[in-house]
């Protein structure tokens, strides 16, 4: 038979013994749900992707004038309407529209995402001539003149009076899957998707 004293000390080390556990527990299931892009949703990550994997696809497409297809060649805003077009965005026709659509973003790289609008210009004061698709670590895709086709650039490529400054960056698609920061093409019916 146990003593009063010792069966109380017994349920305290339960306790504590059970509180230790539930606590390292918990511990445990935040340190494993703890993702590096917590902050975005999976789906707004996935269509992120698939603006990146579509502007890649169409890397060494000749560069045409007014073109927006694959098949004839691509300007620059050209290019960029029809990657936004098959994710079902609308986005205007010419760079210095595009450049006005989304949300403004600054020029700092450790800012941008996949999928982001790059907008470009003669001068630092000039208007926006010229427009790309951030694809990540400091690169972007474009229809440029110069190469003929579509390629990917470094934004901080050296200087030269045939490559246009970087002006600034527009945000396409939100944080999260909520919504797009541009709308969606309508539908035949008149309604959006």
């Amino acid at each position: 038979m146990s003593s009063p004293s010792s069966n109380c000390c017994s349920r305290i080390a339960i306790v504590l013994g059970t509180t230790a556990l539930l606590c390292t527990a918990g511990t445990t299931v935040r340190a494993q749900e703890t993702k590096p892009f917590a902050a975005y949703s999976s789906s707004a990550q996935s269509l992120r992707d698939s603006v990146v994997q579509m502007a890649k696809a169409q890397v060494g497409t000749r560069y045409r004038m007014g073109g927006t297809t694959p098949e004839k060649g691509f300007d620059c805003s050209g290019l960029v309407k029809y990657v936004m077009a098959a994710l079902n965005l609308d986005v205007p026709r010419t760079a210095k529209q595009q450049a006005k659509q989304g949300l403004a973003i600054n020029k700092d790289t450790s800012r941008l995402l996949p999928g982001d609008l790059l907008t470009f210009g003669k001068t630092k004061k000039s208007s926006v001539s010229h427009i790309g698709i951030y694809i990540g670590d400091g690169r972007y895709i474009h229809a440029s003149s110069i190469a003929g086709r579509v390629v990917e650039s470094s934004i901080d490529r050296p200087y030269s009076p045939l490559i246009k400054i970087w002006r600034g960056a527009r945000r396409m698609l939100s944080l999260d899957d909520s919504a797009a920061a541009v709308a969606p093409i309508p539908t035949k019916g008149g309604g959006a998707n």
